[in-house]
Formats: C-alpha cells, sequence, structure tokens
C-alpha cells in the first residue's frame, strides 16, 4: 500500500478499533491460478499464547481452504470510513482554482499465517462471539443457542473455522491531512452539509486532525 508518512496511523489501539467496527474483511490468499479474495467477518482475540489472533469461519466447499496448500501467508484489509471529497469544499477553490477531487478514506491491512481450526467446540465459540459482537446494544440479541441444537449441528457440519496470527498491521488514515488548516475546516463543514452517517463519520476523522 502507497503510504505517505502524513497519513500513517500507528496506534494499535486506533488500529483495532477500525477493525472492531468495521469487521468485514476482504481475504485475500494466493491460489494455485493466482490472487483469490473473500469477504469474511472476523472476530478479534487471544490465543492460548497471549497473542492477537483475527478468526472467521468459511464454508468448506469455499477453494479458501485450499489456498493454504499454496501459502498460508494472507492479507486482511479492514475498510473504514471513507468519503469523496469535493474541490468544491476547498477554501482555496475561491482564490487560486487550483484544486482537484479526492476522496478520504481509513483503511487497516493486516498480514499473518492462517490455519484451519476443525474443532466443533473451537467453532461453536467462534460463532457465539461473532453473533455476540454483531447484535450488543440490540434491544433483543439473538443468540447462537436459540436455534435449535439439532439444525445448529447441522450449520456446522457445513463450515470449518480459520484463525490468523497478526504479524504486521498497517493503517492509512487519508483524512485530509495534506491540505492547509482553511480547507480541512471547510471540508468539516461541507461533510455536516452532507450529513448522512457516511459523511459525519469522515467530519470526525477529518475534525481530529485539525
Amino acid at each position: 500500500m502507497y503510504l505517505p508518512k502524513q497519513f500513517e496511523e500507528t496506534s494499535t489501539p486506533v488500529l483495532l478499533g477500525l477493525i472492531k467496527a468495521h469487521p468485514l474483511a476482504t481475504v485475500i490468499t494466493v491460489s494455485a491460478s493466482g490472487l483469490n479474495a473473500n469477504h469474511i467477518p472476523m472476530v478479534l482475540a487471544e490465543n492460548t499464547d497471549g497473542q492477537t489472533v483475527l478468526r472467521g469461519h468459511v464454508a468448506r466447499a469455499n477453494p479458501i481452504l485450499a489456498d493454504l496448500e499454496v501459502s498460508p501467508q494472507t492479507l486482511l484489509v479492514f475498510q473504514g470510513a471513507e468519503h469523496y471529497i469535493t474541490p468544491s469544499w476547498y477554501a482555496t477553490k475561491a482564490e487560486t482554482e487550483k484544486v482537484v477531487p479526492t476522496w478520504n478514506y481509513a483503511v487497516v491491512h493486516v498480514k499473518g499465517q492462517m490455519r484451519v481450526v476443525d474443532d466443533a467446540a473451537w467453532l461453536h465459540q467462534q460463532l457465539e462471539d461473532l453473533t455476540a459482537q454483531q447484535e450488543a446494544g440490540r434491544t433483543m440479541p439473538w443468540s447462537v443457542n436459540d436455534a435449535p441444537a439439532g439444525f445448529l449441528d447441522q450449520i456446522k457440519q457445513a463450515i470449518v473455522g480459520f484463525e490468523v496470527q497478526i504479524e504486521s498491521m498497517v493503517g492509512k488514515w487519508k483524512v485530509s491531512q495534506n491540505q492547509p488548516p482553511g480547507n480541512r475546516a471547510t471540508v468539516v463543514q461541507g461533510l455536516e452539509g452532507e450529513g448522512t452517517d457516511k459523511a459525519l463519520q469522515m467530519r470526525d476523522l477529518v475534525k481530529k486532525n485539525l
């Protein structure tokens, strides 16, 4: 990933925070025929050695499992807030007209070694953790154990778990840091004017860098 220093985010809590807030990862593996990408919701956890890992599951029929025979090396991309930035928002537009559109975004790339975990108890726990993560805050949260045991057993037989031990994390927060303070302030105003959840998420990231 192209990463100018001004856009680099190195805080581990911030990087993990984005992963928790946006757990659907693009999981990239190397297959016998080239690159393969899958979109899989992940859960952060600690293994028995106290190391931070990412856990997920896929259908047993998913070719990603065969990819591990080629290489266990895996890249996971977590996409956070993102928004188009119109040059019309820049204060300097009226002064020089030397402005162009861009796209602001926050993203985390995780590299690690993937291993398959074909264990019923582990898989049940992963399903519980993933469900609890996504159901948190709901008035009537659904639990894995709400499903009939026999039905749940059928589901678990059709899927397999996997774990990625985190070897490196790289964060890129491209949130108007390359613009003068006046432009950053007017970008905040422009995003507030849009008023969508997407725009307000990016507004908050830009404001943190004012």
